[in-house]
This record gives C-alpha cells, structure tokens and sequence, in this order.
C-alpha cells in the first residue's frame, strides 16, 4: 500500500501544543492529517501529519466502575493488557487491519473509535462508538473541546462524541476517549453448524439470534473459505459458527439448547475454548484475505436476510469470494478481478439499502473509486454543513470522506 506523500510530522504532547499547531495550519490553509499506530492508511492525503504518539498512556482506569481514560495515542494492546489483569475487555472486539493492508505500527485506542472498528460482538454488545462515553479533541478552528462524560447517565455533548466516532480524523484531532469496559466472559465454546450453503446458513443465523441462549457471535464460512480457518481444522464443507461466552455452566446450558434448535439444519459439532478464541479473532481481521494483498477487498453491511442474495447476484455477475459475519449483515468480499463498485452498490441499493467500504485495492482502482458509500444529496449536504461547522477552512484529511 502506498504511503502518503506528507511534508511532515508533528508530534504534540499535549492538546493545547495541538490546538496551536492547528491554528497554524488553518492560517496558511494547510492540510492536517491526524494518525494515531498507521495501520489503516487508506488515501495519499498530503500535508502536516499530526501524531498522537506523544498523547499516549491511561490517565484514570478504576475497574469496578468499569470506565477507562486514556490519551488517543495509548497502544490498544496497551488498552487491553490493563483490562485483561482485571479481568475485563473492551466489549465492541476491535479488529486488527494490519494483516489485511500489510501495514506497520501498533493500532492505537484513539484510532479504534475514529475508525469506529467493531468485531464480531457488535451483534449484542453494539460498535465502538456505543461505547465512547467522551473525547477531547480540537477543531478546525484550533479550539480545544471537551464533549461527553465519564457515565453513560451525563449525556452532555454525547452526540458530538457519537460523531467523531468514525470521522476518521476529518472532523478534527483526539486527545483523549473515555469507554466503558465490560467483564470478559469466563467460558466460550462454538457451535458449527456443517455444509450449509448461504441461504440456509441465513435463515440458521436467524433461528439462533432469535433464540433466549445469548449468542455473542454469529457468521458463514463459506466452502470456498471455511479451510483457511483453524489451519483447516474445521469440518470440511461451509461452516456455520456460533459463539457463546459467559459463566462455565451458563455457556454449558445455552450450548445445549442451541445445538437442539439448530440440529435440523445439519451435522454439528463443537470447538473448545482455545479454538474459540482462534477462529473468532480469525474472523475478526478477515485473516483468510490477508494473502493476496493485490486483490480488491470490499466491507459490506446489508441487512442479514439480504446478504446472500446480494452475493448470489454478484457472483452471476462477477468471479467473488466471501464470509459472512454478524448474522450476515456484514459480507467480507474478495474480488478475483475488477473491483465491480457500480455493480454492487446498484446491487445494495436494489435489495433495501447498505453500504460498501472500499478495504483494500491497488492503486489504479483506487483513483477512480470512492472508498466510502457515496451519500444520497440530503445526507451529502449535511455532512458539509457537519465538517463546515467543526472545519471551516477543510484542513482536516480533505478527500478522505465526501
């Protein structure tokens, strides 16, 4: 992936260092380019980087309120080694992009809720952004603003907080992110469903969610992927999964209810703990695509019942290959070719509405393609009026988005 071009990097430590820094640029209308590890470079945008390097470590953490501070620039391993010694975890499951890019770095919690990265729990425990209770940041303007609280209960500016959850820094530059944190699951075990094929995997996903039994994670392997999870240890064929996690007997119970509701759909079997954790972090950084780094990625969120026949059209159409995760509301997409972005946006448009992240592509594609979901005029002129308000003079990542 290329590097952007950049005429240089500034490392504030603090955020008034920033707010001045910023000013400056505004002054002389250069762009600003705030980046926390660098493991999701998406566009060459040119201009001053802003580092949030200088802005790491956790300020205030007391587990029993479950509530964690910490400067945007703090390591997410960092994050998650304190949390883990208490027995606690971010709950939205951030995903690792490096694998999948080829980048470097070590992604940062600041980049985690501007990138609004959610894993494979989002189907119970929601996106980062509904974990974000408050953020510093500053303006286009250079201005510092403080937004949110420590508890969910003081919603004061907690929809400004909810909007520079996935801005992806053109909206402004974090300091700082306040998060809640839950208790990790004791036990999780998987249950597998095998040889199903993508509408009957769907309408199994649904009888799961549906059911009392708490599954925190839900996705299609299809055959065409299922062997390059677990080294190839799952059944051969596609693989339906289903996480539970929780209490040892708790996860025992709910096992078994599941695999009774869901035998009719086919041959099941289980994984244990350690496999668990495995295929679920697998799932999570879609490790089957981090091979073949010249091929266009695509991210698509759909509605569960419309994800696999958005993918039975486009294979009619083009060479594809794809899992499924959150109930097949998310599709991971591999294109053998072509990108085919107006194909499958017409596609996404035609069965109820969605949209289709451009992941990964080599250059030549990514010139001529928006890697974001083109909005309709409505929601188009509010986002500028949006970036107007908190970046009057557009320094802030111009291009990346809109």
């Amino acid at each position: 992936m290329t590097e952007p071009p950049v005429t240089k990097t500034r490392y504030p430590a603090s955020a008034e260092e920033a707010a001045a820094l910023i000013r400056d640029c505004a002054g002389s209308g250069t762009p600003v380019v705030p980046r926390g590890g660098g493991t999701r470079l998406d566009f060459a945008v040119s201009g001053t980087v802003l580092s949030t390097a200088g802005l790491a470590g956790i300020a205030v953490y007391n587990p029993a309120e479950m509530v964690m501070t910490a400067g945007a620039g703090t390591p997410l391993a960092e994050v998650e080694a304190a949390l883990a010694a208490n027995g606690q975890m971010l709950p939205f499951e951030p995903a690792d992009s490096r694998p999948v890019l080829g980048t470097a770095g070590e992604p940062t919690i600041g980049g985690v809720f501007a990138a609004n990265v959610s894993g494979p729990r989002r189907l119970t425990a929601g996106a980062a952004r509904d974990s974000l209770l408050g953020v510093t940041f500053v303006n286009g303007r250079g201005e510092v603003i403080r937004a949110g609280g420590r508890v969910m209960k003081n919603v004061t500016g907690l929809d400004l907080v909810k909007l520079m959850a996935g801005s992806r820094g053109t909206l402004g530059y974090m300091t700082d992110v306040t998060f809640r944190v839950l208790p990790a699951p004791r036990a999780t075990e998987t249950v597998v469903v095998t040889g199903l094929d993508d509408a009957h995997a769907a309408a199994a996903m649904a009888t799961a969610m549906s059911l009392p039994v708490e599954v925190s994670g839900a996705a299609h392997l299809p055959f065409t992927v299922a062997g390059r999870f677990l080294s190839g240890a799952l059944p051969q064929g596609a693989a339906t999964v289903f996480r539970l996690e929780g209490l040892p007997h708790s996860v025992s119970v709910r096992t078994e209810k599941l695999t009774a509701a869901l035998s009719a759909f086919g041959v099941i079997t289980w994984l244990d703990e350690p496999q668990s954790l495995t295929l679920w972090r697998q799932i999570r950084d879609a490790a089957p695509y981090a091979q073949d780094r010249g091929k266009v990625l695509w991210r698509v969120s759909v509605a569960p019942t419309a994800g696999h026949l958005l993918m039975g059209a486009l294979r009619l159409h083009a060479g594809a290959d794809c899992f499924y995760d959150w109930q097949g509301g998310l599709i991971w997409l591999r294109m053998e070719a072509d990108p085919e972005a107006d194909f499958l946006r017409k596609a996404i448009r035609q069965l109820g509405g969605g949209h289709a992240t451009l992941v990964r592509a080599p250059d030549r594609f990514r010139k001529d393609i928006p890697a974001f979901e083109p909005e309709a005029p409505a929601v188009a002129a509010l986002s500028a009026r949006i970036r107007e308000k908190f970046d009057p003079r557009g320094i802030f990542n111009p291009g990346l988005m809109g």
